[in-house]
């Protein structure tokens, strides 16, 4: 039977843990008789001149009281069996059905206890010239002459002594039931398998007591043990791998546990940075990118650094983005960037992946073809999920900020010094959000446009009719006599399209990470949410809408709405057109693209997605079209594009 079958069967047999006792007690004194009887075995069999008194023998806690009922009808159960693998296999799970309410280490250890009674008793009487051992021996018939048994009871005792490490090593998993699984992942297989072991173990027991019952019986048919003792000996071998990769792992948690508090105690950035990225041994050194040598890292010493922390998977935009804030800072005293690249391996193929990236990059970075020591530690404490993030330490290795990124994509420098107290104070009340946003967009006017404070419609979606629908309806409504003769000018821009019409994904992908960096930004806030945050919410919704458009005038956003209702907006402006002159044209078509979002006949599906990269996850999120809180729902998304695959979604 294989292991998985064996698992199923005998997991049937185990109800709970109810019935406690000192089940380490019980072994010790069952590890004592037997570690003593197999010592005499060896002595009386191949003439070992070793003494008694030299073994090591535990004590069990005071006052211990075994099971001995329990443990005699074991013993009852299991002896005077005929030897033979099935008739073994049915006592072992007639045993762990009666011992059902037992944890799995006291299942085998009260096995264990009722043969080491026996065996105990066997060798105490055959050793033993005191007259009355030897007629207590005649009833239990302990044979005068063992040397006719020799091999079957060197096996024997060869079984036994492996059968104690197999129970021992169980014991160990149990006394390692102090540290968590999360931090000790073998932990959690090594238990899973527990009950395969017991059920060896025991199974193994039986074997061994049927054996000493045909040595007593002078059966000439013994029990053969090669199969249990070759079965025993992988399951030793199994136990010692995993216990020995459960103190790996304990020990790389203790050498985890001395780095986050030697990183969080210490009070100069470079002491930090040391802990976070070399090896004791290594030479610790970085690269300045801007001269293409290598520097020590004692160069960011008593500086505020950015450290960026990002996969080989980066994009050009990734890098691009940091460009300006590079040269910003140069310009400012004591502010550097640090690119640490995260590589749980390293291999020839991201070497060059690596050395193609760090050409592109003009600040400093680590550069190295070991993994950096504080990968763990970046991770949990800062959230890294294979995203770039951009963590700020002041001079006295505090963090300012776990990650800026999303500030720094929606603000640029104007979000300098990236600190979490400038984010929440200052950056997030700049009216000019959307302006910062559509800066990136490739257009000859817009700039102009922008600053003559004209209409502009910005639109764009996945259905190519609605945005042909919306470029001809606009551009009507624009050649409009009415709205010519109120000196009322409006502009449109197709938003991922380049200045000569042709479609670029950068451009839209840019203008949807600055709405997501925006939004994040303004949610860190510990404050109520405002209209702003409101606007943001809505156009953030609108990412994955067959259509949508944002009129603004120059940069501040008047109006934003998803393709269907906007459609219908510019489609029907023959109904609201006569309310522009005494109403002006921003109201007038807020007004009446409020009237179809507030009618309930044309309801709108509104769903938000949030990248698991934003550090956190918001909770009672309002809607921005009703104000009802949202349903929360996770979602995975995959580009189908080597290295930029999506991770989870939030939505």
């Amino acid at each position: 039977m294989c292991d998985d079958k064996i698992m199923n069967e005998i997991c049937a047999t185990h109800v709970h843990d109810d019935e406690t006792f000192d089940s380490e007690s019980l072994f010790i004194i069952a590890g004592n008789i037997l570690k003593r009887a197999t010592h005499i075995a060896d002595k009386v069999l191949k003439g070992s001149q070793s003494h008694q008194e030299n073994l090591e023998e535990k004590v069990p806690k005071a006052n211990f009281k075994p099971p001995l009922c329990t443990i005699n009808q074991l013993f009852a159960e299991m002896a005077c069996k005929a030897p033979c693998e099935g008739i073994a296999y049915k006592t072992t799970k007639s045993i762990l059905t009666k011992l059902s309410s037992y944890s799995w280490d006291a299942k085998v250890v009260i096995t264990l206890a009722a043969f080491s009674f026996e065996y105990g008793n066997f060798w105490l009487l055959a050793q033993s010239s005191d007259q009355l051992a030897k007629s207590v021996g005649i009833l239990k018939q302990v044979p005068e002459g063992l040397k006719k048994y020799k091999n079957s009871i060197d096996e024997l005792n060869k079984v036994i002594k492996v059968t104690l490490e197999v129970i021992e090593s169980i014991f160990e998993f149990k006394r390692l039931s102090i540290y968590d699984t999360k931090d000790v992942p073998a932990l959690s297989s090594a238990r899973g398998h527990i009950s395969v072991d017991v059920f060896w173990a025991t199974i193994t027991i039986i074997a061994c007591t049927t054996q000493i019952c045909c040595i007593t019986s002078h059966e000439e048919k013994t029990q053969e043990l090669s199969p249990f003792a070759e079965k025993i000996n992988s399951t030793l071998n199994f136990l010692k791998i995993r216990i020995k990769t459960c103190y790996e792992q304990i020990e790389q948690l203790k050498t985890y546990r001395q780095r986050k508090k030697s990183i969080l105690t210490h009070t100069e950035i470079m002491e930090v940075l040391k802990e976070l990225i070399f090896a004791k041994d290594n030479l610790q050194e970085i690269f300045d990118g801007s001269t293409k040598k290598r520097v020590s890292i004692e160069v960011l010493r008593n500086n505020n650094v950015l450290l960026f922390f990002s996969s080989l998977d980066i994009s050009t935009d990734d890098i691009s983005i940091l460009k300006p804030i590079d040269d910003g800072i140069r310009k400012k005293d004591q502010y550097k960037i640090l690119w640490i690249p995260i590589v749980e391996k390293w291999t020839n193929e991201l070497e060059k992946k690596f050395e193609a990236l760090q050409s592109k990059m003009s600040w400093y970075i680590v550069q190295s073809t070991e993994p950096i020591v504080g990968i763990r530690f970046i991770k949990e404490e800062w959230k890294f999920e294979n995203q770039p993030i951009l963590v700020v330490m002041n001079p006295q290795g505090q963090v300012e900020h776990t990650n800026a990124l999303h500030m720094i994509r929606a603000w640029g420098m104007k979000a300098f010094p990236f600190t979490k107290k400038f984010e929440e104070q200052s950056v997030v009340k700049e009216s000019n959000w959307f302006g910062d946003i559509v800066v990136g967009i490739d257009h000859p006017n817009l700039q102009e446009w922008i600053k003559d404070e004209k209409y502009i419609f910005f639109y764009g979606g996945k259905v190519q009719q609605w945005i042909q629908l919306l470029t001809t309806r606009q551009t009507a409504i624009a050649n409009d006599a009415g709205i010519k003769e109120s000196r009322i000018r409006i502009e449109s821009v197709c938003v991922g399209k380049g200045s000569k019409g042709e479609g670029n994904l950068d451009i839209l992908a840019r203008f949807w990470t600055g709405i997501e960096s925006t939004f994040i930004s303004k949610t860190h806030r510990k404050t109520e949410i405002d209209t702003m945050t409101l606007e943001i919410q809505k156009l953030l919704s609108y990412k994955n809408q067959s259509g949508w458009a944002v009129l603004t005038k120059g940069s501040n956003v008047v109006l934003s709405g998803q393709g269907t209702t906007m459609s219908k907006v510019v489609q029907e402006y023959e109904k609201w057109k006569g309310f522009v002159q005494h109403k002006g044209f921003e109201l007038a078509i807020k007004e009446y693209h409020n009237k179809l979002v507030l009618n309930p006949v044309a309801h709108i599906y509104c769903s938000i997605e949030i990248s698991n990269t934003s550090g956190r996850i918001l909770e009672n999120m309002k809607c921005p079209d009703c104000s009802r809180i949202m349903e929360t729902y996770i979602s995975f998304k995959c580009c189908h594009i080597d290295g930029s695959a999506k991770g989870g979604v939030l939505h």
